[in-house]
């Protein structure tokens, strides 16, 4: 890694966003988590896979009614239906016996289909007959079904042994189901990454205290400790750091001792006072870029040496809010999806109409904060400055616009949610 140590007003090297996620995700993946933890199927909600989970069954085990109706052979029916005595009721969880001629089985939702049935008849097709004895009756079939109707074959959804999550894999509800579905109460997945983050300056104060002259909120500590918490990390959370270099300096020292990643917010512009730069130099490694991306641009990336060998990344964020929550979004969620192994890093975007009009646009790439409106177009937050933090709020997403390219209400965009982002 290049150590960039600028002075008085050297500017650092502007870099496309490409180029900066493509360095970040090679340092992730050169630090990618070996540790891996076996944690129960409940509790893995955002965890990454380590291992693929194979299927223990069929899926569905047997052969099953999709529908309540009546089970029965074609064998039995005519041309236009037929009447059937309903020899036996078979509701889910139970095993029936085989049919026999001439005879329908009640059967309802999920439960296993009888051996000789082969095809099942829902039941706003049919007209019960009630019993003049004890039995259950008869069954009116007012329509011929097809061959298999409304039976889901075994092994149809899955086969025994098929891989069904493969390593890799960051786990929705949808995921832990389907893993569950397949008999695997207990799943392997990589450790958590450990991020610690923390605040320098003299002029934050925390929400709750009072707001002395000159000093403001520290909105940034609990905005990027969201995202990170968001993407499945274990937040570190050192606070604020008092503004000297001393402070900084141990501050990253024990950053680096506990956490695969140290985040911090402002103080990384070419030029500008600040002890994190020559904190972090002094205790590892820096570069200073400048992304050619709106809001944006000033980006720190590094290393800082852990006591006991080895270390931590660096990332040191522009400070404006909206700045520091875009980059977050768009270039350190890579790095940290590359820490955990996840083989697919770049966010999906989504391609719809915008529903305004950009005639002036930056020859920086930007991300415009938008959201989507009824008609299905992306409505444009009135006011896109990197101090907005109500944008961020009030949107659905990002607008992915390159640089230089004015947008016309109806053209076609490149549209980020924010769960593509984040998930």
């Amino acid at each position: 890694m290049t150590t960039v140590q600028p002075s008085g007003g050297a500017r650092a090297p502007m870099i496309s966003l490409d180029e900066a996620v493509q360095r970040l995700v090679e340092a992730g993946t050169a630090h990618c988590i070996s540790e891996v933890e076996t944690v129960s199927t409940f509790d893995a909600l955002g965890r990454v896979l380590a291992a693929d989970v194979r299927s223990e069954l069929d899926v569905p085990p047997r052969d099953n009614s999709s529908m309540d109706g009546y089970a029965l052979r074609l064998a039995d029916l005519g041309p236009d239906g037929g009447e059937l005595e309903v020899a036996q009721r078979i509701p889910a969880g139970a095993v029936g016996q085989a049919l026999v001629p001439g005879t329908a089985a009640r059967i309802f939702t999920g439960a296993q289909v009888p051996p000789g049935a082969d095809a099942v008849v829902m039941q706003e097709a049919c007209e019960a007959v009630p019993a003049v004895d004890r039995g259950l009756g008869r069954v009116r079939i007012r329509q011929r079904p097809a061959l298999g109707e409304w039976i889901r074959r075994r092994g149809e959804d899955v086969q025994q042994g098929a891989v069904v999550l493969a390593a890799g894999t960051r786990l929705t509800a949808q995921a832990m189901g389907l893993a569950a579905s397949v008999g695997a109460g207990r799943l392997v997945v990589r450790r958590r990454p450990r991020v610690a983050l923390f605040s320098t300056g003299d002029e934050l104060a925390m929400p709750g205290e009072p707001l002395r002259p000159g000093a403001i909120y520290n909105s940034n500590r609990f905005t990027l400790r969201g995202l990170l918490q968001a993407c499945g990390c274990e937040t570190i959370d050192l606070g604020i750091v008092a503004d000297r270099l001393d402070a900084t300096r141990e501050a990253l020292r024990r950053a680096a001792a506990a956490a695969d990643l140290v985040i911090t917010s402002g103080g990384v512009s070419v030029g500008e006072e600040d002890h994190l730069k020559p904190a972090v130099q002094a205790e590892g490694r820096l570069d200073l870029w400048q992304v050619a991306i709106k809001p944006g641009k000033p980006l720190a990336f590094g290393e800082v040496r852990r006591p006991v060998g080895g270390e931590a990344l660096f990332v040191g964020l522009p400070g404006n809010p909206v700045s520091a929550a875009v980059t977050t979004m768009i270039a350190v969620v890579p790095l940290l999806r590359a820490l955990t192994g996840e083989p697919s890093v770049v966010p999906r975007a989504i391609t719809m109409k915008a529903g305004f009009d950009w005639p002036r646009p930056d020859k920086r790439r930007e991300f415009l904060r938008v959201r989507v409106a009824e008609d299905g177009s992306l409505v444009l937050f009135p006011n896109q400055s990197s101090g907005v933090l109500t944008s961020v709020v009030w949107a659905d997403g990002l607008l992915d616009n390159p640089p230089g390219k004015p947008i016309a209400r109806g053209d076609a965009v490149r549209f980020l949610p924010f769960a593509n982002l984040l998930g």
